[in-house]
């Protein structure tokens, strides 16, 4: 099967598979590990664990939890259940032991591929009755049922900062189409492979990595976990051509002593920016330090990752902006869900192929996500004339202060321009005189020895007193999700409020 830049691919995560198995090109290296799976293998693998699946009496459609980190078991359950037609159920290995139980609960699982290190957590949380798999015993020859695109394939569950995650569900044929919105947009082809730093229990990593590779037909690297001091060597072994991560992690490796050599810089093509808002001022500097182009993307859970990506170089890249629609369709929304004119701020929103299909067992929320069949992001911007989208901040994340709108990001961009700062984001504190007043952390590189007051200073001089946060907070690091991502909402709850302040 080919992938063409006018339409979202057909068929199932099944079909696609078989048809990449036709050949012996490699599908996933493990650069920590020197193991390696072809395509071929990766099928042959998928489909004698499925047929277990089914021999062990589980049914079509029903989730099946996978709780492992990025490797070799992990991908290996995540393509059994796509590829017998089961709803693949990740389980976010970050988010607590009270999310962790209830995803597994929530989800209706009754069965569970385990890693060995996530034993102590699982007796912990497991519903009763719940049994794990062994893939080395899933020796039953059960035929597999045909599956249609719009078959249940995925279940991952929402971070859950402000209340309950809700299980968003997607079929084989949005899962697919997410994989198909990267390859379009970063014109993926089969000498192409990326390296799957992410966890697969975030969507990015699983569908712009992974579904990017099975539906351009190249490959992809895969590490258990991001590291600043091995990456690049990783990324080296792996012999990628581009990589996606979060703004984080580019922070920490312009801020890290290590750098790619040679050989890596001559290959790599480009590195993809998702998750959150990437500062300028670290976008600029990357590129400056390792002359490789940052493309800033936009993605969530419930679109299957990506739904804006900057045009690759010679394209127009527009800094501070996560780019235009790829694949789908993206409009700004009034307060009263009518199209916004270009250039006025008001939520995103998007309608396409690889928009979810619900959130499981939440009819409620699944209607109030909708605007018609466009998807409501929660994500404040504006679209200026060439259709490129620059997002203004969180609807839930706004800070209001005496009745002014100040969009957090907007301080991080000032606190991120400071060469110290590696992790930066403001926050809202309740304030009985204003409502809300504006508070920040930061985290500094090793070794610094850059006093609060003069990160003040300079908010100050860059924002105004109005806007600058009242009290900047030095921690060790940021608290974030599974993909890295800063989780703003979580810092004035972790953070003690100061007596007077």
């Amino acid at each position: 099967m080919i992938y063409t830049a006018e339409r979202p691919p057909v068929g199932t995560v099944r079909d696609w598979l078989e048809a990449r198995a036709q050949t012996d090109q490699t599908a996933i290296v493990f650069p920590d590990t020197g193991d390696s799976l072809s395509w071929h293998d990766l099928r042959a693998e998928a489909a004698r664990m499925a047929q277990g699946m089914y021999a062990t009496g589980i049914a079509k459609g029903e989730s099946v939890a996978i709780i492992h980190p990025n490797g070799r078991e992990g991908i290996l359950a995540l393509f059994a259940a796509l590829f017998g037609g089961f709803r693949a159920t990740m389980i976010n290995l970050a988010a607590g032991p009270d999310a962790i139980a209830y995803a597994l609960d929530h989800s209706g699982a009754r069965f569970v591929f385990l890693h060995d290190s996530q034993r102590a957590t699982f007796a912990q949380v497991a519903p009763d009755g719940m049994q794990i798999l062994a893939p080395d015993r899933l020796a039953g020859t059960a035929p597999l049922p045909d599956l249609a695109p719009d078959d249940h394939a995925l279940l991952m569950y929402t971070s859950g900062t402000t209340g309950k995650p809700k299980g968003v569900v997607h079929t084989h044929a949005s899962l697919l189409a997410g994989g198909w919105t990267t390859a379009v947009a970063h014109e993926l082809g089969r000498e192409d492979r990326g390296l799957c730093v992410l966890p697969i229990y975030h969507i990015n990593g699983l569908c712009v990595t992974v579904m990017g590779a099975l539906v351009s037909g190249g490959s992809f690297a895969m590490v258990p976990r991001f590291s600043a001091s091995r990456f690049w060597d990783q990324a080296e072994t792996g012999e990628i051509t581009w990589f996606s991560v979060v703004p984080t992690i580019i922070s920490h490796l312009l801020h890290g002593e290590a750098a790619p050599g040679d050989s890596l810089r001559e290959r790599l093509r480009f590195v993809r920016s998702a998750s959150s808002a990437l500062a300028v001022e670290t976008q600029t500097a990357f590129e400056s330090r390792f002359g490789v182009p940052i493309i800033e993307t936009m993605g969530l859970t419930e679109t299957a990752a990506q739904v804006l990506s900057n045009p690759l170089p010679p394209g127009t890249r527009k800094v501070g902006s996560p780019g235009v629609a790829y694949g789908n369709e993206v409009r700004i929304l009034t307060a009263d869900l009518q199209e916004a004119p270009r250039g006025q701020e008001g939520e995103i929103a998007i309608r396409g192929p690889n928009v979810m299909r619900e959130y499981l067992h939440n009819p409620d929320a699944t209607a109030g996500t909708f605007a018609g069949d466009w998807l409501r992001t929660g994500d404040l911007g504006r679209m200026d004339a060439d259709g490129y989208v620059f997002v203004t901040g969180r609807l839930k994340e706004l800070i209001i202060k005496g009745g002014e709108n100040i969009a957090p990001r907007e301080i991080d961009e000032v606190l991120y321009a400071h060469p110290e700062v590696v992790e930066a984001a403001a926050f809202a504190r309740q304030c009985p005189r204003y409502g809300e007043t504006v508070e920040a952390a930061v985290a500094l590189k090793p070794g610094a020895q850059l006093a609060m007051d003069d990160l003040m200073a300079l908010c100050q001089d860059r924002l105004g007193a109005f806007k600058s946060p009242g009290i900047i907070h030095l921690l060790e690091e940021l608290p974030k999700g599974p993909s890295g991502k800063i989780q703003r909402l979580k810092l004035a709850e972790l953070i003690p409020e100061r007596a007077g302040a």
